[in-house]
């Protein structure tokens, strides 16, 4: 993107409207290069999750009369300047969805002159950060600090367990542990997703409810080699126990939108994790409820270390076919150096720091028909409270099943290998702002 202005007085590019100029305190003065303390961030910590993805960007140099200067970003950005002109007025210049943009600007006089700019991303969750900015050519920006926001978006969602979320209604022990059997309501949260094909609808995934409007699930569930489906061709069942047939408190919806992660690499299932957005709202029940989302301290209430997850769906049992009912089975999370020696020609080339493996190789394991559900944690209400059947706490979604091992002859996940997952943890930040900006 481009743009020009020609002023024949002196121009000051100034952020001095109240509607770019962040008043609120606190605010942070940071450095987006590390070479050079003449670019100045600011950067506004009170803003609401949705708006974390913005920043004041001021350039402070001696310029000559005539300037090009261009900028460049490592992610699509939306940048609104506001120029004082001769006359004491103030004209908006505002650019949308581009990585770099470029302006000449001519003064009468050259010397020391303030370029301001708001910057702010054009995907929720994702701040986009400066990895170039040159003067007539001349790079300024020569070690872009790129990240130095990261640790100020990142726990927009960290919280502690809400009281109105991943607690059964249904009367019955709290924990079901070393067992494939489950009966209605165990896992309000759990849904199933469904794909049209004519002439009917064909189940497809799993997933887990967040909220009255958003299910979780997996990015490949709801995308044909990573372009998202028509979301008319997708709906959802809340409250089901069994695959087929009927049940007490069933709800079907239509999906609305279907929200896709903006770096889902389909080859390789990276960042595989994606939010349906309902038609209409859903009714909690008995049956139907919300699961929690993890957060940080959510560990520190454990006894142990190892983290056990459960995973429950209708993916193939053992006979290779669809469960007809819910079964539920868990599994620990492994250290990526255990999963990669396991099987280093699958694993080396699949896990990143946004993933991570699970498992037994016990011959129990999510398959085929399990992708998009859940891997979730029980977390008791009180730390180091020892975990039994009478146990108060929430199930909090700490993963999504993303991808299996096959087996070497036949398209089916092998149970004796272990399994990636989607490490929610690292998407709490991506969440919130699609569900707070799509509201």
């Amino acid at each position: 993107m481009k743009g020009e202005l020609l002023i024949l007085k002196t121009l000051l590019i100034l952020i001095q409207c109240n509607d770019y100029v962040p008043f609120v305190s606190p605010i942070l003065t940071m450095y987006p290069c590390l070479n050079t303390r003449d670019i100045v961030v600011w950067y506004d910590t009170t803003l609401p999750p949705k708006d974390r993805n913005q920043y004041y960007l001021y350039i402070n140099r001696m310029f000559p009369a005539r300037v090009a200067i261009e900028t460049k970003f490592n992610a699509h950005v939306s940048i609104t300047m506001n120029i004082r002109t001769g006359n004491n007025t103030f004209t908006p210049e505002v650019l949308r969805e581009g990585v770099a943009s470029t302006h000449t600007y001519r003064t009468t006089n050259p010397g020391l002159i303030s370029y301001g700019y708001k910057v702010k991303g054009t995907v929720p969750g994702k701040v986009p950060y400066l990895t170039s900015l040159t003067s007539n050519k001349v790079e300024l920006c020569t070690q872009p600090n790129v990240g130095f926001l990261d640790a100020y978006t990142a726990n927009t969602v960290d919280s502690e367990t809400r009281l109105d979320c991943g607690r059964r209604k249904v009367a019955h022990t709290e924990l079901i542990f070393n067992g494939e059997q489950t009966k209605p309501g165990d896992w309000p949260w759990h849904a199933a997703l469904y794909k049209f094909d004519y002439p009917n609808n064909k189940y497809v995934c799993g997933g887990t409810l967040l909220s009255s409007h958003f299910v979780l699930t997996a990015a490949h569930c709801a995308s044909v080699r990573g372009v998202p489906v028509v979301a008319e061709v997708m709906s959802v069942i809340l409250g089901k126990y069994r695959l087929y047939g009927g049940d007490l408190g069933t709800q079907e919806k239509e999906v609305h939108r279907i929200i896709i992660h903006e770096d889902f690499q389909y080859r390789y299932l990276h960042n595989d994790i994606a939010l349906l957005k309902l038609s209409t709202e859903v009714s909690f029940n008995d049956y139907i409820q919300p699961a929690c989302l993890w957060y940080s301290k959510a560990s520190a209430k454990l006894l142990s270390e190892e983290i056990v997850g459960m995973i429950v769906g209708w993916g193939f049992d053992s006979s290779y076919t669809l469960s007809r009912t819910i079964r539920q089975t868990q599994m620990p999370m492994v250290p990526d150096s255990v999963c990669m020696s396991s099987n280093p020609n699958f694993f080396t080339s699949i896990l990143n720091d946004k993933k991570f493996c699970a498992g037994y190789r016990n011959h129990s394991s999510p398959c085929n028909g399990d992708s998009g559900s859940a891997f979730q944690v029980f977390i008791p209400d009180s730390a180091q409270q020892t975990v039994n059947t009478h146990s108060s706490g929430a199930w909090l979604v700490r993963g999504i099943v993303s991808l299996a091992v096959s087996r070497d002859d036949a398209a089916v996940c092998d149970p004796d290998e272990y399994v990636v997952f989607t490490d929610v943890a690292e998407y709490l930040t991506w969440i919130q702002n699609n569900v707070d900006y799509d509201l």
